[in-house]
């Protein structure tokens, strides 16, 4: 006899989550390692929690229920929050949303997390700080223009502006130059093959393969463009809702950024790039619309050339690329 799955509905914070099984009972433990020890012993086999992505806070959990051998989902927190929507509810609480997502589990189609490989973490790490001092960095050079656009500026702030910039330089050479030194660790024949590539460089190449882990979690193409959120959204109801298709942005937002700045060198010299934007250009299509459909195919290229084991060629088509 196969015994039923018993789903366990979490809702996490920074100090405490609600737990919420599909018996019905309620229980709270700190959000900490003694309370992880806690809440394992209710566990068994069957047991399957589900939590939201939020944030930071349940990773800790996540990792340590992986490792203790239980079932662990990571939901979409905007598919949660629609769901506990639907259910018309009036109050707001932790204990009312853990309950919710338990019955969110008991209805859909639950993906296992897998969580990220400790390789996979360190440069994951790395690429959010380098995000960090990038945008320090550009305020600090827009603020050190600030200063010298007004006119004899004052010699203690540009010098601490420039020792400030100097410093967040450094930091970066530091971190992508390790980052580099990880990825070729695990991926370097695909590293390698990804800069054959017209249009993409070492730096992007490197982002390419952590943002996607090596490509290793994604079956085609398509299901990767739609992880970037580069898939387009048709809203059409009856003769009087006639939107314009848009992409769905629904994805990973530095993934698709990286692809739209890669777009533009791509269309200079990636041939299959360079034919895709001119032909949409001549039928009146939008030069975005256009630099969109070069990121679809820059994206599908990388996917073909990683998963093929082969170099770039503008005469090689293979059936990856149609995915």
């Amino acid at each position: 006899m196969i015994k039923d799955i018993k789903y366990f509905g979490i809702d996490i914070s920074h100090l405490v989550f609600d737990v919420t099984d599909s018996d019905g009972n309620y229980y709270q433990f700190k959000n900490n390692a003694s309370g992880f020890k806690k809440y394992v012993k209710l566990l068994d086999i069957d047991s399957h929690c589900v939590m939201e992505a939020t944030g930071y806070y349940h990773y800790q959990l996540a990792y340590f229920l992986l490792e203790s051998g239980i079932k662990v989902s990571v939901e979409n927190p905007l598919a949660v929050k629609r769901f506990i929507q639907m259910k018309l509810t009036k109050n707001k609480t932790d204990k009312s949303d853990s309950k919710l997502i338990c019955e969110y589990a008991k209805q859909v189609e639950l993906k296992l997390w897998k969580g990220n490989s400790k390789h996979q973490t360190e440069c994951l790490q790395m690429t959010r700080l380098l995000s960090v001092y990038t945008k320090q960095s550009t305020m600090l050079k827009n603020k050190l223009h600030g200063e010298v656009v007004l006119g004899n500026p004052c010699k203690a702030v540009v010098q601490s502006l420039k020792r400030s910039l100097k410093h967040v330089q450094k930091e970066m050479k530091n971190l992508e130059d390790k980052l580099i030194v990880l990825v070729k660790e695990a991926h370097q024949d695909v590293l390698t093959r990804l800069k054959t590539i017209p249009g993409i460089g070492n730096k992007t190449a490197v982002m390419l393969v952590v943002l996607t882990d090596g490509f290793d979690r994604f079956k085609s193409g398509s299901e990767l463009c739609s992880y970037a959120g580069l898939t387009p959204i048709i809203r059409q109801s009856g003769s009087s809702v006639k939107g314009r298709p848009r992409i769905s942005k629904m994805g990973n937002q530095k993934l698709r950024n990286l692809l739209f700045m890669c777009s533009f060198n791509a269309c200079k010299y990636n041939k299959a790039c360079r034919d895709i934007y001119e032909r949409l250009v001549a039928k009146g299509k939008s030069k975005k619309l256009a630099l969109i459909a070069v990121c679809n195919k820059l994206l599908k290229q990388a996917f073909a050339i990683a998963k093929s084991g082969l170099i770039y060629e503008d005469t090689y088509r293979s059936t990856l690329v149609k995915n």
